[in-house]
């Protein structure tokens, strides 16, 4: 059987599927294809198909043979020592023993779907298509998207093209990662699109809040028109069902929180989680590996069977069931599948000597190894006035009734109950249930099987509990305590469950080490504890298990900040009993600024062209004053100026939000409705992202510098690799070009932007004035080296140009002049790359598509290229005694700060504005060079 089953999963293709003539020619760079494997793949070679349909849409730089990875995704230290071999098994079907040791995200979904389909009846099975998107990067560039949403229109009518059935299918399940998810809620935003097409989506660290690096418009337009869609018109696309999976802190791509649904509230059909809360999961996943994670992919395939109607084979159109089985597989996971729930009284065999009476607070028992039938009875009438919940847990994961509620019994024995292992929870280490007295009034006594027939040893532990003994408060370190201060509680357990409210715990900006160290009395077996991190708002719940006594240290952060003031962070311990736990929360200063890199990541690049551009106006400024142009370092070095900027930025913040009808919006994400104003929670956290500005200037001011030091030293080594093809100049005009070069240049570059790509001239010219920087700099290296030579000093001439001698010996004065071209062009350097690297991914998209098209549809770059081109070349022959001879230098000089304020305001979203901003300042300074 096992080299069956290797060969098996070796043996995989995946077959293009024929589009119509008119597709293909509309999109001759994207393609449909099956996956199939072994047996399957020669059947459906002819594309006969009668399985339900599943289509996956790669993300970002994704295709239909995205990376490979590893299908058997490990469970980390916190859950080492357990078996998890029931809960993978489909069936009865080991699925650890056969998956694939590396398979991309299509293929994940694919094998493990035919794995299950073995042991299903009726013939049930999904076939699994994927889309290939030439690996575009569209998370970059957003030109693309509404080609690929166009193509996956046309693709899903495609696929049901294929079914020649009497029933064939009338929806396709779409399965989204990345920007894939994007792209199959976009699908709705199409005028000609019939939204019965499509009725499920599962996306995988899709960013649907916002994107995650706005780098053009189009993708920004792209985004609202999706938002808009899906909040304006949410009652006619309630019945979508659109589960969003995020990948937790591992994910450094995309954080969670922008995997969150924007949807009105109160729509049940919508759902969004983290991994780290998804049953049998359980850990967090980087961007990729979620996509193969072996747990995902196991809950997403047995989700599509469950969905699958018996009758027709093919997915349901009932959306209560759709989510009753999402919320069984991915939310909570009881022990019995919502369509077993038919009936819920059940007869219970009366067998006397099985029954047990427990008149005791708390029961602890061990099934032995012997197979037997055991009922245990708890009486509900004399615990009604002392206690408020019944609390019992299990580590046997079969999925089988396990707690009933007796209508009518005794002390020994109960003719009729009702099940209610509905409401039981699994957790890492055993299912909990935990039962409210208050809804039991019409029962008599609780039942709790601990039968095993099967002779499988397991333990349940059950007890009373009392409401207001479960939960302690306890108020968490200030953030700036720098971990120097802990909030202590210690918890003497005489109970299975205590929770711990963690006030003041509610901002993304908040981090914490939780250290939970437990002391036990005696040294029996237990079943371990489970600590789990609470999040009321959203589902993010991370757990955590020791073994007790241990001493175990947990992280405590935010996916998502608190919406309003009526819930706070809990963290929950499953413990053993006669255990005492001792719990410390410090604050962690290391994850603190994790936290804030996480969240305001996309403000650095921002304040590094602040800095960069404060740095030329310093540049500009001693020109100005003293003809010289100042060090580079020593410019990027003082364009830390915390009190000329974020404070202007504040105070413009202060009056954006006091005259909103008057003055254009601030950058920040637009509320849910959009139509709403912020609410005071989203107005807070705008707040605390002011209160980090200067640790995110200062953040961008040191990559200002050492980008800057990183380019000295690459032209440096540049000019000595090329100083062997370089004739040694003794002219401050090194690199210059003529009038007439300059011209032709601009136009070729014009006319290059405009028929193939902006970003291609964009970047021409910038490797055009480094040609100049790389000039000056091997003229500098020959001048100092003929002044070492002949160290003679003499006088300059009339026109400013060093007089050379019988020797031909250069004065100190010329190589001080060369220096300060060098300087002063370092710090354009500096500038003229910013535009060509926030342009990069344009020309990275234009190049892979160049064997289907030649030129960018649409370019966000060719309106802004024009200008830039024409300023580098006119810059090229720039020198400091032009510029201190200039008559616009003193207002050029004064535009880099007021100009910088308003980057770091506006451009906090929209990156893209840091060229326009950019351009503002080159351009008047490239005149300042001609008048």
């Amino acid at each position: 059987m096992l080299p069956f089953l290797i060969f098996r999963s070796l043996c995989f293709c995946w077959q293009r599927v024929s589009l119509p003539r008119r597709v293909a020619r509309l999109y001759p760079a994207y393609g449909l294809y099956l996956y199939g494997e072994g047996l399957y793949a020669q059947e459906t070679r002819a594309l006969k198909l009668s399985g339900a349909p599943v289509l996956f849409l790669p993300g970002n730089a994704g295709s239909y043979k995205q990376g490979e990875g590893n299908g058997s995704h490990r469970f980390p230290h916190e859950f080492k020592g357990f078996s998890w071999n029931d809960a993978k098994r489909v069936d009865g079907f080991l699925l650890s023993d056969w998956l694939p040791p590396s398979c991309d995200a299509a293929r994940s979904l694919g094998s493990v779907a035919l794995r299950k389909a073995e042991n299903m009846e009726g013939g049930v099975h999904l076939n699994v298509f994927t889309v290939d998107f030439n690996e575009e990067l569209v998370a970059l560039y957003g030109g693309s998207l509404l080609r690929q949403t166009h193509f996956l229109h046309e693709s899903i009518k495609a696929i049901l093209r294929l079914y020649k059935l009497k029933t064939p299918p009338q929806s396709v399940a779409l399965v989204g990662h990345s920007m894939g998810g994007v792209v199959a809620r976009a699908l709705f935003t199409l005028p000609r699109f019939n939204p019965h097409l499509v009725s499920l989506i599962i996306t995988q660290a899709s960013p649907h809040m916002a994107p995650v690096l706005a780098l053009d418009p189009y993708l920004l337009d792209f985004y609202t028109a999706v938002r808009q869609k899906w909040v304006n018109q949410a009652a006619q696309l309630r019945n979508i069902t659109v589960l969003s999976v995020g990948g937790g802190y591992r994910d450094y791509q995309v954080r969670s929180g922008l995997t969150s649904l924007p949807c009105p509230p109160g729509d049940p059909n919508k759902l969004s989680l983290v991994v780290t809360a998804v049953p049998r999961t359980w850990v967090s996943t980087d961007h990729l590996s979620i996509v193969w994670c072996k747990e995902l992919v196991l809950a997403t395939v047995r989700a599509f069977f469950d969905l699958i109607d018996a009758q027709t084979r093919q997915f349901t159109d009932d959306p209560e069931r759709r989510r009753s089985i999402l919320n069984h597989h991915f939310i909570r996971h009881p022990v019995r599948m919502p369509r077993d729930v038919q009936d819920t009284s059940v007869p219970i065999l009366d067998v006397p000597e099985a029954w047990s009476e427990v008149n005791s607070l708390r029961l602890s028992y061990r099934t032995p190894k012997e197979g037997q039938l055991k009922y245990f009875l708890f009486a509900l009438p004399s615990r009604r006035n002392a206690y408020s919940h019944f609390y019992c847990r299990s580590n046997n994961l079969e999925t089988s009734s396990w707690v009933f509620g007796c209508l009518h019994g005794n002390a020994s024995s109960c003719g009729r109950a009702v099940d209610l292992s509905m409401g039981t929870e699994l957790l890492p280490a055993y299912k909990v249930l935990v039962l409210s007295l208050a809804d039991l009034s019409s029962f008599t006594h609780l039942v709790v099987s601990a039968s095993n027939l099967n002779s499988k040893q397991f333990t349940v532990e059950c007890e009373w509990q009392r409401e207001e003994s479960l939960t302690r408060p306890v108020s968490v370190p200030h953030v700036l305590s720098f971990g120097f201060q802990a909030s202590d509680v210690t918890v003497n357990s005489s109970g299975l469950l205590h929770n711990i409210q963690l006030l003041h715990f509610h901002q993304v900006y908040q981090a914490f080490r939780i250290s939970v160290v437990s002391h036990c009395r005696g040294t029996r077996d237990r079943l371990p504890g489970v600590y789990r991190m609470r999040v009321p708002w959203f589902r993010e719940d991370s757990f955590t298990t020791a073994s007790a006594p241990s001493a175990t240290e947990m992280s405590g952060m935010l996916h998502t900040s608190r919406p309003d003031n009526s819930s706070s962070v809990l963290l929950q311990l499953h413990t053993a009993p006669n255990c005492q736990y001792k719990v410390s929360v410090r604050t962690s200063f290391p994850k603190v600024l994790g936290q804030v890199l996480r969240f305001c990541g996309p403000l650095v690049p921002v304040y590094t062209a602040v800095a960069l551009l404060l740095a030329c106006g310093g540049q500009l400024s001693s020109i100005l004053a003293s003809g010289r142009a100042a060090d580079m370092s020593e410019a990027v070095g003082g364009a830390l100026q915390l009190h000329k900027v974020n404070l202007p930025v504040y105070l413009l913040h202060i009056l954006l939000s006091c005259c909103r009808d008057l003055l254009p919006p601030e950058d920040a994400l637009p509320p849910t409705p959009p139509d709403e104003a912020l609410p005071e929670w989203a107005e807070s956290g705008e707040e605390w992202r002011h209160l980090l500005a200067p640790l995110l200037y200062v953040l961008g001011a040191t990559v200002a510098f050492w980008a800057s030091a990183l380019l000295r030293l690459l032209v440096r080594l540049a000019s000595l690799l090329l100083a062997p093809l370089h004739r040694p100049s003794v002219s401050r005009g090194a690199g210059t070009l003529r009038l007439r070069t300059r011209l032709l240049l601009a136009v070729c570059l014009a006319a290059a932007g405009s028929t193939s790509c902006g970003a291609l001239a964009i970047a021409a010219a910038s490797l055009l004035h480094l040609n100049r920087v790389l000039r000056l700099q091997m003229t500098e290296r020959s001048l100092s080296h003929m002044l070492n030579l002949a160290p003679r000093k003499q006088k300059p001439a009339a026109n400013g140009a060093p007089e050379a001698g019988e020797h031909g010996l250069l004065s100190e004065g010329a190589l001080q002049e060369v220096r300060d071209d060098l300087q002063l062009h370092l710090s354009l350097a500096a500038l003229l790359l910013l535009p060509a690297m926030l342009s990069a991914p344009s020309l990275l998209h234009w190049s892979r598509s160049l064997r289907f098209c030649t030129r960018l549809d649409p370019d966000p770059c060719w309106l802004h290229s024009v200008p830039l081109v024409c300023v580098s070349l006119l810059l090229i022959n720039c020198n400091t005694l032009q510029l201190s001879n200039s008559r616009l230098l003193p207002l050029v000089s004064c535009l880099p700060l007021p100009l910088a304020v308003t980057m770091a305001t506006f451009s906090s979203l929209h990156l893209y504005r840091i060229v326009y901003f950019l351009s503002a300042v080159l351009v008047p300074l490239g005149v300042c060079c001609v008048l």
